[in-house]
């Protein structure tokens, strides 16, 4: 696949995964010293390997919430907690990931997941019931 169609369908990915509105809110905060990086995240991590075949994105979504946990990358995790409402990741699900991470990534690590997941999934709730 060329870069120009990766990049490209790297777009379609990346909205399907974490929304319209998210893609939107980013495209407003695009400038001439972070185009070049945006254009390598919607290629890369996107257009290659979040649109492989080998896993579904309810799978990738559960990776990367484990991943994020244990690397304690908060405001990073907050974007994929919200991302599940199109993945297809349950809250419980969500709640297992961290629960396991709580044993492989530690404590720590974990009650901080839990707090964004929480602030997130009520600021989803929130949001949901003004519709």
């Amino acid at each position: 696949m060329s870069d120009s169609k990766r990049l490209e369908h790297g777009k379609r990915v990346r909205e399907a995964v974490l929304g319209s509105a998210h893609v939107a809110r980013t495209a407003k905060g695009r400038t001439p010293f972070n185009a070049d990086f945006q254009d390598f995240l919607m290629e890369y991590a996107w257009g290659s390997i979040w649109a492989r075949p080998g896993l579904d994105h309810k799978t990738r979504s559960q990776i990367t919430i484990a991943m994020l946990t244990a690397l304690g990358r908060m405001e990073e995790l907050k974007l994929h907690v919200r991302a599940t409402a199109n993945t297809g990741v349950s809250r419980d699900e969500v709640k297992e990931i961290m629960m396991h991470a709580a044993i492989y990534a530690g404590v720590p690590a974990a009650y901080g997941a839990f707090t964004v997941a929480a602030q997130v999934f009520a600021d989803m709730d929130k949001e949901a019931a003004g519709a």
